[in-house]
């Protein structure tokens, strides 16, 4: 009986440490895959931030919340607060402000103009 029991013991623990490790592979994928999908355009890093490549954030396809715009992820969601212009990650219902929106975020994506279209008004602004 006792052996059996390490047996079982031992098969369980096999089990949870299997169910363990792909669940945090899985977190750390949809991680990798949210950051990557966060700013997909390159170039115009000097003002006027002009020449860059790729496609802005079409903030018609995120999500609205009372503070402003949210992208859910697949582990991490990304949010603009409309008012103040912080960029902050949350994840597992804890928020984390990562920084204020750049000049060059400003210049290419225009998150100061999807704001104002929701009804917001931003203090961060061009200049």
């Amino acid at each position: 009986m006792n052996q059996r029991f390490r047996k079982v013991k031992k098969g369980i623990l096999y089990v949870l440490a299997t169910f363990g490790l792909v669940s945090i592979l899985m977190f750390i994928g949809g991680l990798v895959a949210d950051l990557r999908a966060f700013d997909e355009t390159s170039g115009g890093y000097e003002p006027p931030y002009e020449n860059f490549t790729g496609d802005p954030i079409n903030f018609d396809e995120l999500d609205q919340t009372n503070e402003g715009i949210v992208g859910r992820g697949y582990s991490v969601d990304i949010l603009l607060n409309c008012t103040t212009g912080m960029i902050s990650f949350e994840f597992f219902n804890q928020r984390f402000d990562f920084r204020a929106v750049s000049d060059r975020a400003i210049a290419v994506h225009k998150p100061q103009e999807a704001c104002l279209k929701r009804g917001f008004e931003p203090t961060f602004y061009e200049e």
